[in-house]
């Protein structure tokens, strides 16, 4: 085991019956990352929080925290203390004492209850409602609330069940901030299951997507974005044109694709894993690496013909859903001064077209 790993889960398999919520996983957890578990619901990640709660027992393999295994220690024994979607705070406790609470559990005096829980209320900027009832508070100082209550025990480790899905847009990204903030100041580590790639790739160190309770990729916010590993996980961020083809010629540095969308190619990146002539090979790209044009544009690009199915305005952005003349669909974002020129109207005939090394082939299926 790494130096820097805090837990480690090897081989660890969870079945209810004869279904399997958790396939073997195995999965090193570092010291002092903000990890976060991300997939679509029923995906198994919640099952993995709970297991390392201790809230579930694996059905096989081995969860170790700072090199002990922990499979049969009870949850009250562990440190590992979680926040939950509901938050399950005490509604027959005071602010104050909701937060003492975990510390009374351990036996930790009076005095030093109190003085430490008021550090954290004071930390989380709540210290003026210590002596509130939890009903009295609006969703984010109960959000707060139930952080404070996790972290004023100093744990190694915190474990986040969806905390913020309850949450409205703009409240969620103050949240966000103060999350990773937390972390960073303090090197707990965090392990922080959602749904929401927003939220995972805005504030992780490292993200694990899963999938049919198994993970399919595992890497930083930027890797996992530019460069998907499998068709699951390009579909699953939404953020990638998927062109299917097979590959028609090798290239000294790519391949070269045929696809019912015309002949592409791809350069660039590590041919580790690149298909051979005559296989079937996956294409990505990012929908703010392509670009578009009334006229074709010079040779060395790739290019597809499109017409114009709709346009949508987030913010300073616009994203442009555009048709192939086989009916895929393919998108195209960018800021509202690189289409200003044009006009776009629902029906345009346009050119969608990206450089060759803008393109990433998927390794797995």
């Amino acid at each position: 085991m790494q130096t820097d790993t805090l837990v480690s889960i090897d081989g660890v398999i969870k079945r209810f019956g004869s279904f399997v919520a958790v396939q073997r996983m195995d999965l090193d957890i570092r010291k002092g990352e903000f990890l976060a578990i991300m997939g679509s619901s029923g995906c198994g990640k919640t099952t993995t929080l709970r297991m390392l709660a201790g809230l579930e027992a694996p059905s096989e393999g081995v969860i170790r925290l700072a090199g002990q295994p922990i499979n049969d220690l009870p949850t009250w024994a562990r440190d590992t203390p979680m926040v939950w979607q509901s938050l399950a705070l005490f509604p027959f406790l005071n602010v104050r004492e909701n937060v003492e609470f975990a510390l009374k559990m351990r036996g930790v005096g009076r005095e030093e209850r109190r003085q430490r829980a008021e550090q954290w209320l004071e930390r989380m900027q709540i210290a003026e409602f210590a002596d509130r009832n939890i009903a009295q508070l609006s969703g984010g100082q109960r959000q707060r609330v139930a952080l404070a209550r996790s972290l004023v025990v100093e744990p190694q480790i915190l474990l986040l069940d969806e905390p913020l899905s309850a949450l409205d847009a703009a409240l969620k990204v103050r949240m966000q901030s103060l999350l990773k903030n937390l972390q960073r100041q303090t090197g707990i580590t965090f392990v922080y299951v959602t749904h929401s790639q927003s939220e995972a790739f805005s504030m992780a160190d490292r993200v694990v997507i899963m999938s049919r309770g198994k993970i399919e990729q595992i890497g930083t916010p930027q890797d996992i974005y530019r460069a998907p590993r499998t068709r699951f996980v390009a579909d699953f961020l939404g953020s990638s044109n998927i062109f299917d083809g097979t590959v028609s010629r090798i290239l000294p540095d790519g391949v070269e694709l045929d696809t019912p969308s015309g002949r592409l190619r791809q350069t660039g990146g590590s041919p580790e894993g690149r298909p051979g002539t005559g296989r079937p090979a996956t294409l990505t790209v990012l929908d703010t690496r392509m670009r578009l044009s009334r006229t074709p544009p010079p040779d060395g690009t790739n290019v597809v013909p499109v017409r114009v199915v709709g346009e949508e305005f987030v913010g300073a952005t616009a994203t442009v859903y555009l048709e192939t003349e086989h009916g895929q669909e393919i998108r195209v974002q960018k800021g509202h001064e690189e289409l200003a020129d044009l006009s776009i109207q629902p029906g345009q005939a346009l050119f969608a077209h990206w450089s060759p090394e803008d393109g990433h082939l998927l390794t797995q299926a």
